[in-house]
Formats: structure tokens, sequence, C-alpha cells
């Protein structure tokens, strides 16, 4: 289990190879762990569900962003629930390929182009989410107390200020600080702080809109209730219809 937790499972059985065999080994995997997870975090249940059963488009409501919160705002909470679930399985997924076939490493690097391919995902003209829930499940696969640690101090900023965006940015912008002090206190090293600052890079640039609101006192607070009212089915045919 260490094994393949730290090398995973062809990493652990690369000594048997002469040199060249490994190199090509260990590019494949690379490729395979990047190319995987990039179309697994393409795959945005914000827009998927949205499509399926409201025959809409998720991205042309709230926020426009494809993700769990707006879907909440539009659709209520089966919808982000179902959003949730979704996002967050294609993340453990896609870190679970990584642990296989590079072990830690492969898991945050498959981590990395899941949220990648959430934000800019290949089926859908590269315009997804933002990226927090695979982010979120990213954390927890790679370092599950890091992830506690960063939970908590998200639940008490959402608490206090209702807003969802301030929790996620400020606690991706620890994530890579907190990482840091971990690892060099446990393991006498931090070799993921780099992947864990693209991370938060890509995280904060995602939410710059948001940041601006925050700024401004205009960004809207969470709410368990629906605040969007989206149109029907027959609504959006009648406009099409018009239009036409």
């Amino acid at each position: 289990m260490q094994d393949f937790l730290s090398q995973g499972l062809i990493f652990s059985n690369l000594s048997g190879m002469d040199s060249t065999t490994r190199l090509i080994v260990t590019v494949l995997c690379y490729l395979a762990t990047i190319i995987c997870a990039y179309l697994l975090g393409s795959l945005n249940f914000a827009i998927i569900i949205s499509d399926k059963q409201y025959r809409q488009d998720i991205r042309d409501f709230g926020s426009k962003n494809a993700g769990m919160t707006n879907m909440m705002r539009t659709y209520g909470k089966k919808a982000a629930g179902l959003t949730l679930l979704g996002d967050a399985l294609k993340a453990m997924i896609s870190c679970l390929i990584g642990y296989a076939l590079l072990g830690q490493m492969g898991a945050y690097i498959a981590g990395l182009f899941c949220i990648i391919g959430h934000m800019f995902p290949i089926y859908y003209r590269f315009k997804g989410g933002k990226g927090v829930v695979t982010a979120a499940v990213t954390i927890l696969m790679c370092n599950p107390f890091v992830f506690l640690i960063l939970f908590v101090m998200f639940a008490i900023i959402v608490l206090i200020s209702k807003y969802i965006s301030l929790g996620s940015v400020m606690c991706m912008l620890l994530y890579p600080i907190i990482l840091d002090r971990i690892d060099r206190f446990f393991y006498g090293g931090a070799p993921y702080v780099w992947c864990a600052a693209l991370m938060t890079l890509l995280v904060v640039v995602k939410h710059w809109e948001n940041i601006k609101r925050l700024s401004q006192g205009k960004e809207s607070k969470f709410s368990f209730k629906k605040s969007v009212k989206a149109p029907t089915t027959e609504t959006t045919e009648a406009t099409n219809e018009e239009k036409e």
C-alpha cells in the first residue's frame, strides 16, 4: 500500500527495466495521467445536468458560471447536489489514475489537469467552471489532513461572511503555505508545493470577477434557496421561435 501511494503500481515495478524502457514507460505514464485527467475534468456536470434535465445551459443564467453554486441559485438543491457529486467523482477518479500510474506525484498532476479540464472543457468550447469542487477533492485525495484544515477554515469564513467565493479564494491562497509547512514538518520536504501553487493560481484567476465584486460590496451571498429564476423549457422554446 505504501508503494502504491508513493510510487504507483507501475513506478514501483520499474527497477527491473533498462534505462530506455524506464524512460518510455515514464513518459507514457505522465501523458496518460494528463490526458485522462483533462478529459475527465472536461465532463462539466453543471452543463450536463442543466442540458439534460432542464434543456438549458447554466452558463446563460445567474453568474454564468458552470458550477455548483450557480446551479443552487438557479435550479435548487437537487441540481446542485448532483453537480457536486459528479464533479467530486471525476476528480476522485482522476487522482486514483494518477496514484496508479505515478504515485502521489501522479495524483497531484492528475488533480491539476482535472481542474484545468473543468475550467476549460474541450467538450464545451473551453468555457467551464471555477474549479473549487475539483480542487477540494484533489486536496482531499492527496493530503486529507490539509483538506481538513482548509475545510474548517472555509466553513468558518462562509458561516461568518456568507460568501462562498471569499471562502474559496482565501483557502486556496493558504493551501500552498499550509501544505508546505505540513510536508516539511512530517516529511522533511515539500515536493508538491509547485503543483498546489498552480492550482491556487488557476482558481484565483477564475475568481477575479468575484474578487472585484467583493471589493465593491456587490458579491451575492450564499443561500440554500434559489435566487435566480430560470425560464421554463416552454418559455425558452417560445423565445427561440420568436427569434426565428
